[in-house]
């Protein structure tokens, strides 16, 4: 088995904390569901949020569905002139069978523009 790292991102129509939790989890459990990962098979999972999302942390929506006990961590992208605004991202590290190349990186909302190339 080897270690993968899995990407996604989506983008907030606004910058509410009920907002933020909701398209969190379902980022999550959508790239969780199209890569066949369970929790015991996550190794942490990294958090990124535009500068411009401030109502609160990304890793809240990961212990309100139960992945408490996986390391977590919340960063802040680089505020870079014409950004994606109200952008979480997410960088998953499993454990899995699976190949590089079969690994579903899963890009929603607005975010589908960072990676039209692979966007859901």
């Amino acid at each position: 088995m080897a270690i993968r790292a899995i990407r996604g991102a989506i983008q907030l129509d606004v910058d509410e904390r009920e907002h933020l939790l909701k398209s969190t989890a379902e980022l999550l459990t959508k790239t969780l569901h199209a890569n066949n990962i369970d929790s015991g098979q996550l190794v942490s999972i990294f958090f990124t949020a535009t500068p411009d999302v401030t109502s609160e942390f990304p890793a809240v929506a990961a212990r309100e569905l139960s992945l408490g006990d996986v390391p977590l961590m919340c960063f802040v992208e680089m505020d870079v002139i014409g950004a994606l605004p109200r952008t979480i991202r997410i960088m998953i590290m499993a454990e899995t069978d699976k190949s590089r190349a079969e690994i579903q990186h899963v890009y929603l909302r607005g975010a589908t523009a960072l990676r039209q190339d692979i966007a859901q």
